[in-house]
């Protein structure tokens, strides 16, 4: 939080911070657990924060002086400020950012001020003045830090802001280490939290009835209870694996002897060992239930992964298939695939037709809808079924599975 600094401290008024979080708690009873899991630590004198801060480690550093100043009210807000911090995991977000990013915490700590201080206000919480919103920099209300980000400016309002490690991640003078003897949490548990905490949000809108939660806390419990995979990040992991995995298979040649055989004499040459590309086959589900956007995005993304990891030209395959397979093509690029058919569904024959092509494949991608059979399983190759769409049913074990929303 921002604030002005502070005068010597006194001994930190635990009486008035406590009723502070008591309040906060009672007027947001499903912030409670989260508030209660605070561990104080008292951090005076100007090496000391100079209003409040949390560490990832769940440990909230309160300035004395901080407290003799704020109104109860005040205190009751900022405790709910940096309890947000940590719900949202703003030290984890943060350590997925550009390094570039990462190089300027104060900026990355406005940003998440200002995806915090919107949700506060507007539910009626009181916060203390220079506090950071979005108008300020000409946002709009109700956005995350990573979109706010690129519009702080690299030299913001004088204001000093330093949530500590557990918001921007980088660790505060004025922290403890990780290793010394202050009750801390750990991911784990941080985790259980935040899980304990968005049921707690759930129920309570529940019982209490539209508008008694903040639209930004709902927002946020729902991604806990409910994440959105980004399907992408995820296709292009699994693809990435299996193509490596298959990559890493090794095998002797002599039409490269080893570099080892002039040390021989010339009497024994040695092999050298090879590394083959993996071969990929990519079997499109063109049956009648499929959307030719949510095919044309999958197969997209599928094929950049690919020449990602060094595989295309004759290296893949494409297997248009319904009932049977309709096309096959050996490509370079999405554009060049035919998408034919529109009957009924059985990938069996598509996987089949896939391991029946003269380069055997290492690696099958199935898109499709799910609405099919499947193999028994015991291929001789990884199997990766992109699912389309959000009732696809769920494919055998054995198939790495990876789900794509609908288009919009």
């Amino acid at each position: 939080m921002t604030g002005r600094a502070a005068p010597v401290d006194r001994p930190l008024d635990r009486a008035k911070l406590l009723a502070a979080r008591y309040s906060a708690a009672e007027a947001r009873p499903y912030l409670a657990s989260a508030l209660y899991a605070l561990t104080v630590v008292p951090s005076p004198g100007p090496a000391g924060v100079t209003t409040m801060g949390v560490d990832r480690h769940w440990r909230c550093y309160v300035s004395p002086g901080f407290v003799d100043r704020t109104p109860v009210p005040e205190l009751a807000g900022v405790w709910i400020h940096e309890v947000a911090h940590l719900l949202r995991d703003h030290h984890g977000r943060a350590d997925r950012l550009p390094a570039a990013d990462q190089r300027d915490p104060l900026r990355i700590n406005i940003a998440q001020d200002c995806e915090i201080n919107d949700d506060l206000l507007a539910d009626g919480l009181r916060l203390p003045e220079g506090r950071m919103e979005p108008g300020r920099f000409g946002l709009p209300t109700g956005g995350l830090f990573e979109g706010y980000l690129p519009a702080i400016p690299h030299t913001p309002p004088h204001q000093h802001v330093d949530c500590g490690s557990g918001a921007h991640g980088v660790p505060a003078p004025w922290e403890l280490g990780g290793g010394e003897g202050t009750a801390r949490i750990g991911p784990v548990e941080a985790e259980a939290l935040r899980r304990t905490t968005a049921q707690a949000v759930r129920a309570h809108r529940r019982t209490r009835g539209r508008g008694s939660v903040p639209a930004g806390w709902e927002r946020w419990a729902e991604q806990v209870l409910e994440p959105v995979v980004d399907w992408r990040r995820a296709l292009t992991g699994a693809v990435r694996e299996a193509a490596a995995w298959a990559g890493g298979a090794v095998d002797y040649t002599y039409r490269r002897p080893s570099r080892r055989t002039p040390a021989l004499g010339g009497r024994v040459v040695l092999p050298s060992l090879r590394r083959p590309l993996p071969r990929v086959a990519i079997v499109v589900d063109t049956s009648g239930s499929m959307g030719d956007e949510e095919l044309a995005a999958a197969l997209g993304e599928v094929t950049g992964v690919l020449r990602e990891v060094g595989v295309g030209g004759n290296r893949v395959a494409v297997l248009a298939c319904d009932a049977d397979v309709q096309a096959v093509n050996r490509v370079t690029s999405a554009q060049q695939v035919t998408l034919a058919g529109g009957g009924g569904t059985d990938m069996r024959v598509g996987i089949a037709a896939a391991l029946d092509v003269p380069d055997r494949p290492n690696v099958v991608v199935v898109l499709t809808d799910g609405y099919t059979p499947w193999p028994d399983g015991s291929l001789p190759c990884r199997v990766i079924a992109a699912l389309i769409g959000p009732d696809a049913p769920q494919p055998p074990d054995w198939v790495e599975t990876v789900r794509v929303p609908p288009a919009g």
